[in-house]
């Protein structure tokens, strides 16, 4: 009798999902990206890794994948999914206003890059189809790793996103290309079939166009009416794949499709309900992909082959960073964005290897020769995450470079100003309010791209790390109006308020506090006032839903007023201080503020 243990699909399901489970948490608690986790995950449990050992040892089948074919279906879905919520960002608005991005840049991009590195596969022997067809298919970048780390709202990712798409819909003018320069195929054969695949496709994505305008709305108000999740997403995935189905039935991509069925979606009021539940399909069938393109390398011919290996990968990601960089300077683009972007799109793509299928079918290369760039293309996509890591520190730098901020360590800093110390979420709102009332202020930040994009805004700020004494030097806080600490660093900010009230009794000290045990910790290190977050965003927040269920406000108000003097107390008994501390600031004044005392006791 047959189990499900007998089927190789099943047990295949098994490890696929039981990596996910791991690998996911595992590298988030370190803050490292999934992909490279599953990418790992498909070389170990791969043909090439421990699965070239199941037929010695039976056991090991439960624990490998074997047939990298039968789950690439659910790779590719993976990656329509992915398309399908690029689609479900943009708009036809936003898509038109990037037609020059995308036509231009992306357009250009391709092209330089694949004739340079079709070139140069020339000169080391390649016959010209080949070399071209190399280039062409290595000029790609990955849409599936690009995008996710990136976003599609960022100047790069904005960058990025024009650059994608445009080699999206050229992949299927490339694969027709190598066909017509087949030895086997007369090259007018190919041309007219290109032609037809482009009005036929054209007069199909023409009438999803009409049909989803027309039809969407109504189909998806049906299906919110039942108040059915299961048929919410049904309904959306049945979308998703006939849209997809229909450019693929015409012989244009199946992603084009995907696509478009986003943009139609992103147009009705439903698409965020359509994007929340079909997120975690994607996120999976992109891990499968991921696995997959880990299953293609082989550590024993990476060893073998590592020197040649290792300077294709390096020439490759050299010339698509310095041509797409240079490319994105030309059309406009700050230095630190042009820079992050070219070489955050520099390694290969999932579709590199489609071309390179396409092209050794077509002769134009040998099989061994497409062997050899496929590990290429793996081990690329394998380090972009490294490459994005790289080019963001390297954009920074430029940028801070280019504004001279890594110099103002050692500017002298005005009197008479109010400090500002942390320049997050919470730091940029007090400077707002500051410069609403005319207030003179200064803030400091450690992150050095919050301070890039602060300085860009207008902000008065400067890069710092107020844990060394010699900024705290620097900032001459005897000469200040005020000290206002806003980073969520606790100890950090009790060793602040330390050090400062020791040097200068009389500044005022305004503090945020993580919680009410943090404040009592601030006031006895002598902050002027502790201000916990949690409690006043619980007193607001109660304050809100109090008003809407139609309670007075003036009961309200005392019952807010009321609660906040309890915790009053409470500090003052966690803290043990002589005197109630202030849980709210009323106004920032040069007065002298005495900080709360302690009892003799202590």
């Amino acid at each position: 009798m047959s189990t499900p243990l007998d089927n190789p699909a099943f047990i295949d399901a098994i490890v696929i999902l039981g990596a996910a489970g791991i690998i996911i948490p595992a590298f988030a608690r370190f803050r490292i990206t999934p992909i490279i986790g599953f990418i790992l995950v498909g070389v170990l449990l791969g043909p090439s890794g421990l699965g070239a050992l199941s037929g010695q040892y039976d056991w090991l089948r439960f624990f490998t994948i074997n047939d990298r074919e039968a789950i690439e279906p659910f790779a590719e879905f993976g990656i329509i999914l992915l398309l399908f919520s690029i689609g479900l960002e943009l708009s036809f608005k936003r898509l038109w206003s990037m037609r020059q991005l995308v036509f231009g840049v992306g357009a250009a991009e391709l092209t330089i890059s694949g004739l340079i590195i079709g070139f140069v596969l020339y000169l080391i022997g390649q016959n010209p189809a080949g070399a071209l067809g190399l280039g062409l298919a290595l000029a790609l970048s990955s849409t599936a790793l690009v995008l996710p780390m990136s976003g599609t709202k960022s100047p790069v990712g904005r960058a990025a996103l024009a650059m994608l798409l445009f080699e999206d819909v050229a992949i299927v003018p490339i694969i027709f290309l190598l066909g017509a320069l087949a030895p086997s195929y007369a090259s007018g054969s190919s041309w007219e079939e290109l032609v037809q695949t482009l009005v036929v496709g054209g007069a199909v994505i023409i009438g999803m166009l009409v049909l989803g305008r027309l039809l969407l709305p109504r189909i998806f108000a049906q299906a919110a009416r039942t108040k059915s999740p299961e048929l919410f997403l049904s309904v959306s995935l049945l979308v998703i794949i006939l849209a997809s189905l229909a450019t693929a039935a015409t012989g244009l991509s199946p992603i084009v499709g995907a696509l478009l069925a986003g943009l139609l979606i992103a147009e009705t009021e439903y698409h965020g309900e359509v994007e929340v539940i079909t997120a975690p399909f994607k996120g999976l069938a992109l891990g499968v992909f991921l696995i997959t393109v880990g299953m293609q390398i082989d550590i024993r011919v990476i060893l073998e082959n590592w020197a040649s290996l290792i300077t294709a990968v390096v020439g490759v990601v050299l010339v698509k960073a310095v041509v797409t960089g240079g490319l994105l300077r030309f059309a406009g683009a700050r230095p630190g964005t042009a820079t992050e972007a070219g070489v955050l799109m520099s390694s290969p793509s999932e579709t590199t290897l489609i071309v390179l299928a396409a092209a050794a079918q077509a002769q134009l290369i040998q099989a061994q020769t497409a062997a050899f760039w496929q590990i290429v293309t793996a081990i690329g996509l394998t380090i972009t995450p490294l490459l994005a890591r790289f080019g963001h520190d390297m954009a920074r730098r430029i940028e801070l470079r280019g504004e001279n901020i890594a110099a103002t360590d050692d500017q002298v800093i005005d009197a008479e100003k109010t400090i500002i110390i942390g320049f997050g979420r919470v730091g940029r709102l007090v400077a707002d309010m500051m410069k609403a009332h005319n207030q003179n202020y200064l803030a400091i930040e450690s992150n050095i791209d919050v301070v890039a994009d602060a300085r860009r805004d207008g902000y008065p700020i400067i890069f710092g790390n107020v844990a060394r004494n010699e900024m705290l030097d620097r900032l001459r806080l005897g000469h200040a109006k005020a000290l206002v600490l806003t980073m969520d660093e606790p100890v950090l900010s009790v060793q602040v308020v330390k050090k400062v009230r020791a040097w200068v009794p009389d500044l005022p000290i305004i503090v945020r506090a993580r919680d009410t045990e943090h404040a009592a910790e601030l006031y006895q290190a002598g902050a002027t006032n502790a201000v916990p977050e949690a409690l006043e965003g619980s007193l607001q927040l109660s304050e809100a839903i109090l008003v809407e269920n139609g309670v007075a406000m003036g009961p309200v108000i005392a019952s807010i007023h009321e609660k906040r003097d309890q915790i009053r107390h409470q500090i003052q008994k966690d803290g043990d201080l002589e005197i109630e501390p202030k849980l709210k600031s009323s106004a920032l004044d040069t007065s002298p503020v005495t900080p709360p005392k302690l009892n003799p006791q202590e």
